[in-house]
């Protein structure tokens, strides 16, 4: 288990700055080719976000060469017109596996925002044979059988309805920030949050793993899932206590060096 501790200004400069100074000629250009070498990026959405919100690291991921795959769940962002008291969890667990059988991805770095660890990781035990690394981005880590609102014991949802409105403020310390994310959240569908998820030990086989902890926001399911990945040695573990729980649009710049840094 490794564990980074971040600030705003980022670990990416400091450990790379390190690692440099420290390693043979040989070493750096073998670094060198690695951070340039082309990488697949799965990127999914928390609770009410849909492919939008990557749009910041997406722009940066593609700049550096990457291929990049940003995904809304469905009834979500542009997909929000598909809004059904059908949706459940396959569903949406389906919409990453079928994203990645139809564009024939492999060797992909799959990302997981917030409540996306749910579909994620029931994703990886249909495709967990085309992940060659997992990040996990201030995401819950669901045991098999649970369900998301499990992790909520005082959430109370709307009796009949099929969807959690959407927030109509947000934390972002930007004003500008803070009303776009506004504008764009869509009602979250409940439907995901009530099946129980079926998990055999898939993610875990994943050969590379990482857990970003964002503490700004809070929550005990995110604590525990940190504490875990950080007692376990397969997974390297990152803090970030500057950073806002949608990293993607608070520190784009920083987040995009750590996920090429974990693909």
């Amino acid at each position: 288990m490794t564990t980074w501790k971040a600030t705003r200004r980022g670990v990416i400069g400091r450990l790379a700055a390190g690692a440099a100074a420290l390693a043979s000629p040989a070493s750096v250009i073998s670094s060198a080719r690695a951070q340039s070498a082309r990488k697949t990026f799965v990127l999914i959405g928390g609770a009410f976000f849909g492919a939008w919100t990557w749009r910041r690291v997406t722009d940066r991921l593609e700049q550096q060469g990457h291929k990049v795959y940003p995904l809304t769940l469905t009834g979500l962002g542009d997909r929000s017109h598909l809004m059904s008291k059908d949706i459940n969890l396959d569903t949406h667990i389906a919409d990453i596996v079928n994203l990645v059988e139809w564009e024939d991805l492999k060797d992909i770095c799959l990302v997981a925002h917030s409540w996306s660890g749910f579909p994620a990781s029931g994703a990886l035990e249909r495709i967990g044979d085309r992940v060659s690394s997992f990040v996990m981005v201030d995401a819950l880590k669901p045991d098999d059988g649970q369900k998301v609102i499990d992790l909520f014991p005082n959430l109370k949802l709307p009796e009949g309805a099929i969807s959690i409105p959407s927030p109509r403020q947000s934390t972002l310390p930007d004003p500008k920030d803070a009303a776009w994310m506004v504008s764009k959240m869509t009602p979250q569908p409940i439907g995901p949050w009530l099946q129980p998820i079926k998990l055999t030990g898939a993610r875990e086989k994943v050969a590379k793993k990482t857990y970003i902890r964002l503490p700004k926001y809070q929550g005990a399911a995110l604590d525990k899932a940190y504490a875990e990945c950080k007692a376990d040695k397969s997974w390297t573990t990152l803090e970030n206590t500057t950073t806002q729980h949608a990293a993607m649009v608070d520190n784009p710049e920083w987040l995009t060096g750590v996920l090429v840094q974990a693909a």
